[in-house]
C-alpha cells in the first residue's frame, strides 16, 4: 500500500534540508520526497510499508524537533473511460470526370491488288 506521509521539520537551512532528503531516501520502499510547504518546512515522502513513526524517530535524532502532520493513502488517478473515437465516416471516392484515354487509328494493312498484264520473260536476268 502506497502512502504519502508529511512531516513538520524545524530547519532553516539548505545544508540541513539536504541532510534531511538523504535520511529519508535511506529508507527502505521509499519512492519519492520533496521539500514543500510555504516556508520549505515540510517533508513529503511517497513510499510503500515505510513506518512513518521510525521515519520520523529517525529524522528527530538527526535534526532536531519534527513531527508528522498527516499519513494518507496515495490513490492512483481516475483514468477517464476514454471514448471510442467513432469511425470516421468513409470518404467516397468519385472517378475522375470525363476522362477520355486518347485513341489511336489501327489501319489494318491489305496488301496492293497487284494486276498482272503480261508475264515477263524470264531472259532479264540475263541481261
Amino acid at each position: 500500500m502506497k502512502q504519502k506521509i508529511v512531516i513538520q521539520l524545524s530547519i532553516s537551512c539548505d545544508k540541513h534540508r539536504s541532510k534531511a532528503l538523504t535520511l529519508a531516501s535511506r529508507a527502505a520502499g521509499v519512492t519519492s520526497m520533496a521539500i514543500t510547504g510555504a516556508a520549505r518546512d515540510q517533508l513529503e515522502v511517497v513510499s510503500d510499508g515505510v513506518d512513518p513513526v521510525c521515519l520520523v524517530s529517525c529524522l528527530r535524532k538527526k535534526l532536531g524537533h519534527t513531527h508528522i502532520i498527516k499519513v494518507e493513502q496515495v490513490k492512483k488517478p481516475e483514468e477517464k473511460k476514454k471514448d471510442e473515437p467513432k469511425p470516421a465516416m468513409p470518404v467516397p471516392v468519385y472517378p475522375p470526370a470525363y476522362y477520355y484515354q486518347p485513341s489511336y487509328y489501327h489501319h489494318q494493312y491489305q496488301p496492293p491488288h497487284m494486276v498482272v498484264c503480261e508475264e515477263q520473260p524470264n531472259n532479264w536476268r540475263t541481261m
